[in-house]
């Protein structure tokens, strides 16, 4: 996968039932990381649901600009296609939603199949919890108990993420940093601290974020 600061997906896998005149509309969502991943559940799906009418499908794969979707018997247009509209209006990368459908009987039209397609994609991301993933230093900090205070009221009025706390002769701060503010971060301990703040790095990892909408 390619190296971005930001970006949004999903969390973890999740699942949702929408019937519309007794047809049942399963989706299925979940994270993948390349075109492999996203093959291999599509056919665990399959696998699960051999007896279901369509199992529309699609994905976008962030490295390489990589999207893919599917009818899967469906008339041209009115369900892999909405599907995929629905993850990119939600801003999403790495992921795939599979859509199984059973028919209840009545057709639907073009109209009622687009809606049922978007409505399903859009109600399984929501269960697999959208997030946005930052790519985060880590960044240590030792501090004197006399500063501590002011240090976590910082952090915390700034939004920063503090990992881990550990009391010793002084405190030994973990804290999440954003790789565009961490700069700016240890700049404003030194300040706060009189230089007397030790920052180091310690590596780096994408955080999530929950979405808010």
């Amino acid at each position: 996968m390619s190296v971005k600061e930001e970006y949004k997906t999903v969390s973890h896998e999740g699942s949702t039932v929408f019937i519309d005149r007794r047809s049942r509309f399963i989706s299925h969502v979940m994270p993948v990381s390349d075109e492999r991943s996203a093959i291999e559940y599509l056919n665990k799906i399959r696998s699960e649901y051999p007896d279901a009418r369509h199992n529309v499908y699609a994905y976008i794969i962030d490295e390489n600009n990589i999207f893919r979707y599917s009818d899967d018997g469906e008339p041209s247009g009115t369900a892999g296609m909405p599907v995929l509209d629905t993850i990119r209006r939600s801003g999403l990368v790495d992921v795939i939603v599979v859509v199984t459908r059973y028919f209840g009987g009545t057709l639907l039209g073009t109209g009622g199949l687009v809606h049922a397609y978007g409505t399903s994609a859009s109600e399984g991301l929501k269960a697999a919890g959208i997030v946005t993933r930052r790519l985060c230093d880590i960044v240590d900090a030792r501090v004197s108990y006399s500063m501590l205070g002011s240090v976590q009221h910082k952090l915390m009025t700034d939004g920063y993420i503090l990992e881990d706390t550990v009391y010793g002769e002084d405190v030994a701060i973990k804290i999440c940093s954003p790789v565009h503010t961490t700069a700016a971060l240890i700049a404003a301990l030194a300040d706060l601290t009189n230089g007397t703040a030790v920052c180091t790095a310690a590596g780096r990892k994408y955080v999530d974020k929950e979405d808010e909408n």
